[in-house]
């Protein structure tokens, strides 16, 4: 009852300071594999029911839930407020979003959801939850991947929001692009299809009105220095570096540091990116942009506590993943959730 009441407690006072509290925090998290446990006919999810390998049920959800809920609240409690906006990738649905911000350490933050349904054959798709009392939500939709290569290629859509922060508009867009899939270079044009058309949804926006600024997020499968990414996207590594019509990737910087948000094979990977319009990076004074971490170099930043990383084994030091197989971790993700800051 009292560790109850405290986190009521704390979570009150977080809402306190959510009003007066700046810089602003945008998340971007894969959820790894949050299915429900429900077997859906018209997708591959049977891997994810009790009767598939994972034996996946009730327990083992509510286990997954309350692990991604505390990683949302630590991320809060770190800055005594509620992220504004928060990207996540692998949600079976709806429903499964709304879990995890049903509970008593998350309902203080108000959320609203952004979520369409996407064709990928898991049926995995990528979302938003955002503060409407920060993000004054104006629209918001789902844009199919496309690839005239590959016509009948099915994956994630393409979540967008847009509307206002302190009056200046935003746009956001959340993706999980294609796979590795049957190796790195055989799977780089869909990636970099990816890239394009995102470039391409960004030029229209900014085209529409020069002063909208862009937020792209998501677990892109390619690490921040790929040609996807740095190419396709045109972003940069350093504030300095941005030119009329870059990006701004603030994760180039740490991976080439050492950092990375999944292990693989012993190597880090830093799959998971926050890219900002260059109107973000290089804004006029008094104006929203993007904000160094803490006292850091760093524009951009990787969460980690030690609860959420493997402990002993063969993947000892790695993220503290749901499965490894068939057998259940009890962990959290196999992916580090990664933040920015955006301030005046």
């Amino acid at each position: 009852m009292k560790r109850i009441f405290l986190t009521g407690l704390f979570a009150a006072l977080i809402v306190a300071a959510c009003f007066a509290q700046k810089p602003y925090k945008v998340v971007f998290y894969n959820f790894e594999n949050l299915f429900d446990t429900i077997n859906d006919p018209d997708v591959l999810d049977e891997e994810f029911t009790p009767q598939g390998p994972k034996k996946w049920n009730t327990a083992k959800y509510t286990k997954k839930i309350g692990n991604l809920e505390r990683v949302l609240f630590d991320i809060a409690a770190e800055d005594k407020d509620f992220p504004v906006v928060i990207g996540v990738s692998e949600i079976e649905n709806r429903g499964v979003m709304e879990d995890v911000i049903a509970g008593e350490k998350l309902s203080h933050g108000n959320y609203r959801i952004v979520h369409y349904d996407s064709p990928d054959a898991r049926g995995v798709d990528v979302g938003f939850y955002y503060r409407p009392d920060v993000f004054k939500l104006e629209g918001s939709a789902a844009i199919p991947f496309r690839m005239p290569e590959l016509p009948n290629f099915r994956t994630r859509d393409f979540v967008t929001m847009w509307g206002t922060i302190e009056g200046e508009p935003f746009y956001f867009l959340v993706s999980h692009w294609p796979s590795r899939l049957g190796g790195k270079e055989a799977s780089a044009p869909k990636r970099m299809a990816a890239a394009q058309q995102i470039r391409a949804i960004v030029d229209s926006v900014q085209q529409a009105n020069p002063a909208t600024k862009v937020v792209i997020m998501g677990d892109l499968n390619d690490d921040a220095t790929d040609a996807s990414i740095v190419e396709g996207l045109r972003a940069q590594g350093k504030v300095k570096d941005v030119q009329q019509g870059d990006m701004f990737n603030p994760f180039i910087s740490l991976l080439k540091s050492g950092y990375g948000t999944l292990a693989y094979r012993d190597a880090w990977n830093l799959f998971d990116n926050i890219i900002v319009s260059g109107n973000l990076a290089t804004g006029s004074t008094g104006k929203l942009k993007i904000q160094p971490v803490g006292n850091s170099k760093f524009y951009g930043g990787i969460f980690r506590r030690p609860y959420m990383i493997q402990k002993e084994g063969q993947y000892k030091g790695y993220p503290l993943r749901t499965f490894v197989g068939n057998d259940f971790q009890g962990g959290f993700s196999d992916h580090f959730p990664v933040f920015i800051y955006i301030g005046k």
